[in-house]
């Protein structure tokens, strides 16, 4: 008889509170949500300068949110890649490739801010966030094989860089020259 969820883990090779404990688990989540969150606050740390100047004087395409947005959603957001990424890590084996991908699109989403921020470069950030986007959906996918819930909660993600998407497309071509 064929499992009616074949994209949550199965039984065989998920991780259990038996096999490391509830509180080995919990710290692992915590690890993860953590990682996450880290890497939020050293783009945020790298970026304040630069919103403070030189931000403030580039025109800012249509539909650009106030400022005090982007801070509680991108928490939200590393706190869903932190549980997405420790959802599939209870997976076991079945999750090692697409943990992979999930710490290849972390690290590209650290590198964006310091390139826009940091660089004064929306254009290279443009290129940066477009590699960001293709590894976002090429981690949804694998999540999504691996564990159904854990590529849901990269579906924000995904929508809100897109959206930073069209903002940085916007910034490059309202500043260019």
């Amino acid at each position: 008889m064929q499992n009616s969820q074949p994209n949550d883990c199965g039984s065989s090779s998920a991780r259990t509170p038996g096999s490391g404990g509830p509180l080995s688990l919990v710290l692992v989540l915590v690890g993860f949500v953590g990682l996450c969150l880290l890497v939020g606050v050293a783009s945020s740390a790298l970026t304040a300068p630069a919103v403070r100047g030189w931000y403030l004087s580039l025109a800012r395409p249509p539909g650009t949110p106030p400022d005090a947005v982007f801070a509680p959603v991108w928490t939200a957001l590393y706190m869903l890649l932190g549980i997405a990424a420790w959802l599939v890590w209870r997976c076991g084996g079945r999750g090692q490739a697409p943990l992979r991908l999930w710490g290849w699109q972390l690290a590209v989403n650290a590198l964006w801010s310091p390139v826009f921020f940091v660089l004064h470069s929306p254009g290279a950030a443009l290129a940066v966030i477009l590699v960001l986007v293709g590894l976002i959906v090429l981690t949804l996918r694998a999540f999504w094989r691996v564990r159904r819930s854990a590529g849901w909660l990269l579906v924000p993600y995904l929508a809100w860089v897109c959206y930073a998407t069209y903002l940085n497309a916007g910034f490059w071509w309202l500043n260019r020259g």
